[in-house]
């Protein structure tokens, strides 16, 4: 990781579960992180408990689901750190809702923030590595559902399945469209089994094993952490056999 010291990553998600797990390993080991998310008054907390290691943390208030958002946090980032070198594209979307009794809100929303967001954020974060010639990373926190569909008991969780299916073809369109340019940038998916978070209900996790973002954190690092002639494309991190004793979250 020496190689990322003092420079800049970007992630969205960055106020809880594996969005707050990144943030806080990328600042302890000495770069400059900006989150970027809906919930300030979180981040802020974050920046407080981080005040005293290495790297620095900036929370920025974006709605990944708002393309006006995105270009302001960008512009920022260009103007106060003179650019980016790392993406991670972590927030995301689902409903519990069946797909058949779903509102069109609810496919918009999950569509808005975990394919299209992304898809902005991508294009900003190239369009500036590019500029500057830089060997930048770009991770997708994706999901094994972008890999196999499953039922939860009582739910598939709506469009989530499809807009990680999307998602993990464009990564790899993005990778064949920065081969195409000549770009060093990097591209890794990462795909977490069911994680410890606020956004699944409560119930997927008296029936099924888990992981934490702490697990999911690991992987990124991992990742960033190849020299730069290897990249992981794509990595998937599930439970074990053994169960992890429960947390509150």
């Amino acid at each position: 990781m020496d190689r990322w010291i003092n420079k800049v990553a970007i992630v969205t998600g960055a106020s809880s579960g594996i969005g707050e797990a990144i943030v806080k390993d990328l600042v302890k080991k000495n770069l400059k992180v900006v989150g970027l998310a809906r919930r300030l008054d979180k981040m802020e907390k974050l920046k407080n408990d981080l005040k005293n290691e290495k790297g620095a943390f900036f929370p920025i208030q974006c709605d990944v689901s708002q393309e006006e958002d995105i270009l302001k946090a960008f512009s920022w980032i260009e103007k106060q750190l003179d650019g980016v070198d790392i993406l991670i594209n972590n927030a995301g979307k689902c409903t519990m809702d069946l797909t058949i009794e779903s509102s069109t809100k609810n496919y918009r929303q999950i569509l808005d923030v975990n394919l299209i967001g992304p898809a902005i954020c991508t294009r900003e974060a190239v369009r500036i590595m590019r500029a500057r010639n830089s060997s930048g990373h770009i991770i997708y926190i994706n999901s094994v559902l972008g890999q196999n569909v499953e039922f939860f008991k009582t739910t598939a969780c709506n469009l989530y399945a499809p807009s990680k299916f999307a998602q993990r073809a464009m990564a790899q369109i993005i990778e064949l469209e920065l081969q195409h340019v000549k770009s060093n940038i990097k591209i890794t998916n990462i795909c977490p089994g069911l994680v410890k978070t606020e956004m699944p209900a409560k119930e997927c996790f008296e029936y099924h094993n888990y992981v934490l973002a702490e697990d999911i954190s690991d992987g990124v690092i991992y990742a960033l952490s190849t020299p730069p002639h290897v990249q992981v494309k794509e990595l998937t991190i599930t439970p074990g056999p053994t169960r992890i004793q429960s947390i509150q979250l």
